[in-house]
């Protein structure tokens, strides 16, 4: 006889224990949860992520870079004047440094175009200017005569490959990722905000509670 009520008091107990992602759910604070997808959204405002504006920053960065080494490389050839017209208006591929200072603005465009102002979140634009810019490089160096004309004809070229690399580095391991694992957690937030707004429907006030017109009174 006494069985029966200890094995229902073990039942309910285990129920109670199995239940510990209701306790979960409901100790979640919607006040927290609103304050973290407004400040994700404050974000999608600005319009870029910080680690996107730090890309563009290191793009720009390389167009300067490569602009200042060629500068200093037509003022060592004996003033820029002359230099230009014999590397612009005599350009000549072999001993020509104008076409690696041409390399860098067209990966400044590019880049530009595709990360900041169409926002894209795919790799092939970096993929594209990478290829490019190693393929052009190393048909250069082999074709060319850079190596006999001092120490420019080994930095431009190795600078000029080596910022590209870096750059599609950063963008595939830092900013793509980045952007990705942050619009995962606004997803995740906003999904147990609307949780949260379901399982806390509000304080009910004293108005809401009344007895029907034909219920006993004092009821």
């Amino acid at each position: 006889m006494n069985r029966v009520p200890g094995e229902a008091e073990n039942a309910h107990s285990s129920s109670v224990e199995s239940c510990p992602s209701l306790r979960d759910i409901h100790s979640i604070n919607p006040a927290q949860l609103m304050a973290r997808i407004e400040s994700y959204e404050g974000r999608e405002k600005k319009g870029i992520s910080d680690v996107r504006r730090t890309f563009c920053l290191f793009v720009t960065f390389d167009l300067l870079f490569i602009t200042l080494l060629w500068i200093i490389e037509l003022n060592v050839k004996g003033g820029i004047e002359t230099a230009l017209k014999k590397e612009v208006l005599q350009y000549d591929y072999s001993s020509s440094y104008f076409d690696i200072f041409l390399l860098a603005v067209f990966r400044f465009k590019v880049l530009i175009l595709a990360y900041a102002m169409c926002r894209l979140r795919h790799w092939w634009a970096i993929a594209f200017t990478t290829a490019v810019t190693s393929a052009f490089l190393l048909a250069k160096v082999i074709i060319s005569q850079l190596f006999s004309q001092g120490a420019f004809g080994y930095v431009l070229p190795i600078i000029s490959f080596i910022l590209a690399w870096i750059e599609t580095w950063f963008l595939d391991f830092k900013v793509l990722p980045q952007e990705a694992e942050e619009e995962n957690r606004f997803l995740i937030a906003q999904d147990a905000s609307e949780r949260a707004a379901l399982l806390h429907p509000g304080v009910l006030s004293d108005g809401q509670f009344y007895s029907p017109p034909e219920s006993v009174a004092g009821s």
